[in-house]
């Protein structure tokens, strides 16, 4: 019987624990580095569109994590005004649920454990190399036929690879929340406000709880900070006092940041997630992305008698759409955001007119209707 497979997995996040879920199934002996002394989840809800629900689905863990999560209706985008910018339905197999993150992390942490996988914390690790070693901060040399830098958009085991090309740090950034459910609010249906550079995003995730995220200028002083400043936020959006009144204490500003590789993998080294892809949250989908390679990614190399030549085609099919997603986003962000508070009516009309165009549609909806491998 031939020995199985060994991955060593840098970073116990998201993509971390997909990943060693994904090759546990395939009989894989799998072990996860954390750096932290727990496994732990900062965040408030998350977006799982369509891609992401068939990839969760092939790692077995759709049902847990998303036994609490809102089933979405609509995602609609508003002006200062009120007036509707962009209107976007959803419908059985196009479908977007919204769990809390901690749901979707336990459900991960589940998956991982269910298929073996070993979870080592505070454990902080130095590097990696192309021929699938990693050196931990202690100077312990592990040996893997496959090395997963899954450590985020900083990543320390990308850099050592020499597979950065850039890290741009980004004009926004967003701040979290969890909040009391609101019964007076939509319970299916996700409203994005804007007024001039900022934004309110309401999310209904679950029975108790609605998720929250604020987004600013860097040079918005005031709307950065946390804990949040709900007085400048009820300037800019009086007439959702009911939410904002419900800012916790708590929170994080986050910057927004696009992580370009000049490849994403090095010999028996590969990195995933944010460390391959860091992307502006705008569309939603850097999480959804992350699973949808990590399944391939798994198929790609179970039985590949040469793990690097896997690897680069695995990026060569994968890559396309998630570099399409990555640009996208950014534009969004970039065009919306930038545009002058004194031209806003101009600026709704110009929403109103690309997003009925149905080739803009189909730019952002990509991935959303991209179908995984597997699924």
């Amino acid at each position: 019987m031939a020995k199985a497979r060994h991955a060593e997995i840098v970073g116990g996040g998201l993509a971390g624990l997909a990943m060693a879920t994904a090759l546990g199934q395939r009989g894989w002996t799998v072990r996860v580095h954390e750096r932290a002394s727990e496994l732990r989840m900062f965040g408030a809800g998350i977006w799982i569109w369509e891609n992401g629900l068939k990839s969760l689905g092939v790692l077995g863990v759709a049902d847990q994590a998303m036994a609490r999560a809102k089933s979405i209706s609509a995602f609609d985008i508003r002006d200062q005004d009120g007036q509707a910018m962009m209107e976007r339905p959803f419908a059985d197999g196009d479908r977007m649920l919204l769990p809390p993150r901690a749901d979707l992390y336990d459900a991960l942490i589940a998956g991982a454990t269910k298929y073996g996988a070993e979870i080592v914390t505070d454990s902080p690790v130095r590097s990696a190399t192309p021929d699938g070693e990693v050196i931990l901060e202690d100077g312990t040399t592990l040996r893997a036929d496959l090395v997963v830098a899954a450590d985020g958009a900083y990543s320390k085991l990308r850099e050592s690879l020499f597979l950065t090309k850039k890290v741009d740090y980004l004009w926004e950034g967003y701040i979290r929340l969890l909040i009391p459910r609101l019964p007076d609010y939509s319970d299916s249906v996700i409203s994005e406000y804007w007024n001039g550079s900022r934004r309110l995003l309401y999310c209904p995730c679950t029975d108790d709880f609605n998720y929250i995220c604020l987004a600013c200028s860097v040079d918005d002083v005031r709307a950065r900070r946390v804990p949040v400043d709900k007085a400048t936020w009820l300037e800019s959006f009086p007439e959702h006092e009911a939410i904002i009144e419900r800012f916790p204490e708590e929170g994080r500003w986050d910057r927004a940041v696009n992580v370009t590789c000049r490849r994403w993998s090095s010999g028996r080294a590969v990195v995933i997630g944010d460390a391959a892809h860091g992307q502006p949250p705008n569309l939603g989908q850097a999480a959804n992305m992350t699973f949808t390679n990590v399944v391939s990614l798994a198929a790609a190399v179970d039985s590949a008698q040469d793990i690097p030549g896997a690897l680069r085609s695995w990026e060569a099919v994968e890559r396309p759409l998630t570099d399409h997603v990555q640009r996208w986003s950014q534009l969004y962000g970039k065009i919306v955001g930038h545009w002058p508070e004194n031209l806003s009516p101009q600026r709704t009309r110009f929403l109103q007119f690309a997003t009925a165009l149905p080739w803009v549609q189909n730019q952002f909806n990509r991935a959303a209707r991209h179908t995984p491998y597997g699924a």
